[in-house]
């Protein structure tokens, strides 16, 4: 039987379904990382209050805050790149004719993900040395530190997978000239796009209220 091949156009809808399960998927991290923060806060909170009218501490509660916050800014990476609310300087881009800022976001894309492979690989390497050694906290926590590590590992490893899938299309999309479609994947956000979004965010704050 010979080899199924794709039509450019079934391509891109796998594409799509991939980077929408992504999106969902890293919308979930975030909401899960930001109740490790929360919940971090609150311990850290408790103890400080505890050590002062009870006269005890918990312990550790600035240790696990430590690792709340480096491993939901890991899982956070994802959902920022795909909602493209990372930092980009575009005083010179805006000027830009729209081909050339179209190959300008791709470009930028390649670099974000070029460094995050450099990143994954040496934060697997540091955890790969922690389970070896069994490295532990020096805390009275003692913390088998490939634990959070690992934690942290995962959530640069989803970010490569995903910047990977967005690359993937970005690059379709710019070999057949749907310039709009690389803008939606890895373009600036324009200030329009984002006065929308503000307007709608504050619609649903209006009938949040009136609810």
């Amino acid at each position: 039987m010979g080899a199924v091949v794709m039509t450019p156009s079934e391509n891109f809808r796998v594409l799509g379904k991939l980077l929408r399960c992504a999106e969902t998927f890293s919308r979930i991290a975030v909401w899960v990382g930001g109740a490790l923060t929360l919940a971090s806060v609150l311990l850290i909170s408790f103890d400080v209050l505890a050590r002062k009218f009870l006269g005890f501490t918990t312990g550790g509660a600035d240790e696990l805050s430590s690792y709340a916050f480096a491993i939901s800014t890991a899982w956070a990476l994802a959902f920022a790149t795909l909602q493209r609310a990372n930092v980009r300087v575009d005083v010179l881009y805006q000027y830009f004719p729209v081909r050339v800022s179209a190959v300008m976001d791709w470009i930028a894309l390649v670099a974000l993900g070029i460094f995050m492979v450099y990143l994954t690989y040496f934060a697997m390497e540091m955890v790969q040395t922690s389970w070896g050694s069994n490295s532990t906290a020096n805390t009275p926590l003692a913390t088998p530190l490939w634990i959070p590590q690992g934690l942290w590992l995962l959530g640069l490893a989803w970010m490569c997978i995903t910047v990977a899938l967005m690359l993937v299309r970005a690059s379709l999309a710019l070999v057949t000239g749907d310039l709009e479609l690389v803008k939606e994947i890895c373009g600036v956000r324009s200030t329009q796009e984002e006065a929308e979004e503000e307007a709608i965010a504050g619609e649903r704050m209006v009938k949040g209220d009136a609810a």
